[in-house]
């Protein structure tokens, strides 16, 4: 947050009292200029993904910060954000600063209050993504996996899906451009294995005739191909489709609780 000391020039007391006092509807908020395109964090209404190492340990630090995020979804102060949460403002200060300058959070207009001017900000994004690059080696790599019918590989599918979206989308925003692509979730229920393995058998050929029948070629024919090409990539836009199943946890068992008390940074003496 910061402070300014608003001096009033000197003048003599019957003059002083002849001013007008300024009423709460000429106190405006001033905008601060749009902030530009930051390396790491995708500038979006909706979800960023998160692929700086710094930005990940700044987030994830303490818990607190978590809860100012989430209370920054619209713009408010450091201030504004320690009264709603009924915690001291030095320690939500501190916070919101790291917050900030991790490019977490934006800045977002000043306001006036009780004389003083209050620093806002807003967070970035709704939702937050950490990035499996942030692991280096240890991310999740479907090569590694033996068995692509195990959990295992479908989580690591899942990684190396999330690790390219995030890229192609940090490029397309880059670029101005939208970036196409496609979304299907739904939820079902097997009375049998029997039953299960016909859906998935039905369901493989179906979308082996669709890929067939409106996609060209992932790699070109030999007899196209250049000499010494190999398998050499063909023309057009290439796609990754990845379709997974697994059943759903037990109603109830995921923890959205936060009732935990959230311990204090150190106050300097």
């Amino acid at each position: 947050m910061v402070y300014l000391k608003i001096r009033m020039p000197t003048m003599n007391p019957p003059l002083l009292r002849a001013l007008p006092r300024p009423s709460r509807a000429a106190k405006t908020t001033r905008q601060t200029a749009p902030q530009p395109h930051l390396p790491g964090v995708q500038h979006s209404v909706g979800v960023a993904t998160l692929r700086l190492a710094q930005q990940a340990a700044a987030l994830l630090h303490h818990p607190l910060r978590l809860r100012i995020l989430s209370a920054l979804q619209e713009p408010d102060s450091a201030t504004g954000v320690a009264r709603r949460m009924n915690l001291p403002r030095q320690t939500v200060n501190y916070h919101v600063r790291q917050l900030a300058r991790a490019r977490l959070l934006s800045r977002a207009g000043r306001r006036m209050r009780r004389r003083m001017v209050e620093q806002c900000y807003v967070a970035t994004a709704q939702g937050y993504v950490l990035s499996p690059e942030l692991l280096g080696n240890l991310a999740a790599d479907p090569a590694r996996v033996q068995d692509a019918l195990s959990a295992a590989y479908l989580q690591s599918l899942a990684s190396r899906m999330q690790s390219e979206l995030a890229d192609v989308s940090e490029r397309a925003a880059q670029a101005g451009k939208r970036l196409a692509t496609l979304s299907i979730s739904t939820e079902l229920r097997f009375v049998s294995a029997e039953q299960r393995a016909a859906f998935t058998a039905e369901l493989q050929s179906a979308i082996l005739h669709a890929v067939q029948k409106h996609s060209a070629p992932f790699v070109a024919p030999p007899e196209t191909a250049e000499a010494g090409s190999g398998g050499a990539a063909a023309a057009g836009r290439a796609y990754r489709l990845v379709l997974g199943c697994y059943p759903l946890p037990p109603a109830g068992s995921k923890d959205t609780g936060n009732s935990a008390r959230v311990p204090e940074p150190p106050r300097a003496n």
